[in-house]
């Protein structure tokens, strides 16, 4: 058995943007996929990227708004969105409170180095 707490997680912070890691590659010996607790602040966003694992965006609260390839949605608690693998996707939120979103990918990434390395695709 696998346990992973919010409070425990390792962390990984950007401007107007949280993201505890619950899950991730290394972390069980099937590497079958990966967590992440996701907040976004008003005004605030992820850059948009992309990855070879598909992915799952479960909106647990606030409003956004998310792109995956050339469609764009609005989302809000309730709300699941798929992204395929290799697609860029980004999300954003326009406030006036916190978007947060459990982020699934399959198979498991290593969100660490995703977030400290990069996998970004910058304009």
């Amino acid at each position: 058995m696998f346990k992973s707490s919010l409070s425990a997680a390792p962390r990984r912070i950007r401007p107007g943007l949280l993201s505890h890691i619950l899950l991730q590659a290394g972390d069980t010996p099937t590497d079958t996929m990966a967590i992440a607790w996701v907040e976004v602040e008003p005004g605030s966003g992820q850059q948009p990227h992309h990855h070879g694992p598909e992915q799952a965006y479960i909106i647990i609260g606030g409003r956004g708004r998310i792109r995956v390839g050339n469609e764009t949605a609005e989302v809000q608690a309730g709300d699941l969105l798929h992204i395929p693998s290799n697609v860029e996707h980004g999300v954003e939120n326009p406030g006036p409170e916190k978007l947060v979103y459990l982020s699934v990918a399959v198979p498991a990434l290593d969100i660490q180095a995703l977030y400290d390395t990069g996998q970004l695709k910058r304009e």
